[in-house]
């Protein structure tokens, strides 16, 4: 690494957790001024910036202790002339835990600090603030405060999500604690760590930090969380009250996120309810997580659901976009402390297909594209809905089948091992297909299957699900297997329509080369069903 590179995926970290058991504060490390160049204002994170943020929460930190191997980040100077004492505390974190040297030594000299200091914070931190710094916390909790590994990696986990996410840090825990058996498995890398595969952590001598898990399979795992979409309904609700709903009706709180009424920016949305997906996009090599909104059930206890589309796409401008948008820029939202950005999803004219799918726009989107839904104009439809059409490429049809591995054999066969694959409402095998190595980890999984020389073949893990495909959906995308719509007769077809009602004038013509943005909701064309 150059010396004054700063540390991959340090860019979106978050800065600090929440304090744990009282006693510690995890965060990641500081970037003195040195970094500013390569560093935005609003990623920014000096050692001015941890005391400030201690004054706000009237509470005191009297030790920091410095977990990496390198003291070019910032200048321990300017943590101790705010009275702050500093350690520096080197472990390795290069495919290595702590040791029990480093553990040791960690536990004993925060117990010490305890005692005299009771009140006061410790402040820990690596180059992120989740691993070596959430192992040596677990360990003191565990050692000094007789709590149970499960208890203490929770409760880092609550005040650090996603918490300690690399496995072996999990299973050493659990080994010297526990039983190793109990282990959780890693958590899902949190989005910030979506940085080029290969791009691992080092420290100042250029050696390399392992990957969570230390196997090339989760870096596999990065790779396809990248390709999923995630779709989530918001209720907003009051300030403080905005909430994400996923497919399987899980509930979960999100912090930090404001939606102001147009009228008064000063009060926030309530009774509101959004339609949307959460994606990943690429910029300037970040992964940079945005929730797109593309339609809207409820405005303030209003049904906007019953309006046609057009007018909805209209609401969440509005109502729901511009708001946020001239909050910002009297700087009274602070986009960096939102944990994600969010952005209305651009529909565009039915005849910009042919451009979209083999014009520009498919290179500039970044975020994967591989196909187009074709969105009707009527009343918002809960649940399943038949008017809205799907176009996928032949070579991307594909299924979500629940796997079920069964042994399998007969009088005179040597058993063998089956993949079984069912679909919604269906309780008999949809299909089968063949156990490898790799497909035994997700048996009684959702697994994402593709139709190729006449076997159904594993493509991903349908992490975003609990539950397969509807026999009807499996049915309908084998029936586009075998009769297969190909891009040829998506553009025929659209464009036989567009000469059939030739003599009608349409609204605007969108070119996606041009103007990736539509253009107002009002002036849209109603879109082919």
């Amino acid at each position: 690494m150059a010396h004054n590179k700063i540390p991959p995926r340090w860019l979106n970290c978050p800065r600090r957790g929440q304090p744990v058991a009282g006693r510690f504060l995890p965060l990641k490390t500081m970037l003195g001024p040195r970094y500013d160049s390569q560093v935005a204002e609003e990623n920014r994170f000096h050692p001015s910036m941890l005391s400030n943020y201690l004054k706000s929460l009237k509470v005191k930190m009297g030790l920091l202790v410095d977990l990496t191997n390198t003291s070019r980040f910032y200048d321990r100077n300017d943590i101790e002339k705010e009275g702050i004492k500093y350690i520096k505390l080197q472990c390795k974190g290069h495919g290595e835990c702590p040791t029990a040297e480093n553990t040791e030594t960690f536990i004993r000299l925060c117990e010490r600090f305890n005692e005299r200091n009771p009140p006061e914070l410790i402040g820990v931190h690596c180059t992120h603030g989740f691993n070596r710094t959430g192992f040596l916390i677990c360990a003191f909790l565990v050692e000094k405060m007789d709590w149970s590994i499960e208890a203490a990696v929770a409760t880092f986990a609550q005040a650090r999500p996603p918490g300690i996410y690399k496995g072996d840090y999990l299973k050493e825990l659990f080994r010297r604690y526990g039983d190793i058996e109990e282990a959780p498995p890693p958590p899902l890398l949190p989005d910030w760590c979506f940085e080029d595969d290969e791009d691992e952590d080092e420290d100042e001598d250029g050696k390399k930090e392992s990957e969570p898990g230390s196997s090339a399979s989760f870096g596999k795992r990065r790779k396809e969380r990248l390709k999923l979409i995630y779709r989530y309904m918001m209720l907003i609700d009051g300030t403080n009250e905005v909430f994400m709903i996923d497919r399987d009706n899980s509930v979960f709180h999100v912090s930090n996120l404001e939606f102001p009424f147009r009228k008064d920016l000063r009060i926030h949305l309530s009774n509101t309810l959004l339609d949307g997906e959460m994606i990943i996009d690429r910029v300037n090599g970040q992964a940079v997580p945005r929730y797109l909104i593309y339609d809207i059930i409820k405005f303030n206890a209003q049904p906007v659901g019953d309006c046609d589309f057009n007018i909805r796409l209209q609401c969440i401008e509005r109502e729901i976009i511009n708001p946020r948008h001239e909050k910002m820029k009297s700087g009274l939202i602070d986009k960096t402390q939102e944990p994600f950005s969010v952005r209305n999803k651009p529909f565009f004219d039915i005849h910009a297909s042919r451009k979209l799918l083999e014009g520009n726009f498919a290179k500039e989107v970044s975020h994967e594209m591989d196909g187009l839904i074709f969105q009707p104009i009527g009343k918002y439809k809960p649940g399943r809905c038949d008017d809205i059409l799907k176009w996928k490429p032949p070579s991307l049809n594909s299924v979500d089948f629940r796997l079920k591995i069964t042994r399998m054999g007969g009088e005179g066969l040597l058993p063998q091992n089956i993949g079984l694959l069912y679909v919604g409402g269906y309780d008999r095998p949809f299909a089968q297909i063949k156990v490898t190595k790799e497909l035994k980890q997700y048996d009684n999984k959702i697994i994402e299957c593709k139709f190729e020389n006449n076997s159904w073949v594993f493509m991903r893990q349908r992490t975003d699900k609990s539950f397969p495909n509807a026999y009807n959906t499996a049915m309908a995308v084998c029936n586009s297997i075998s009769n297969p719509v190909t891009k040829e007769i998506l553009f025929e077809f659209i464009d036989r329509c567009a000469a059939a009602s030739q003599g009608q004038k349409r609204r605007h013509h969108l070119d996606p080369d041009t103007e990736l943005m539509p253009p107002p909701p009002p002036k849209r064309p109603r879109p082919l069903t």
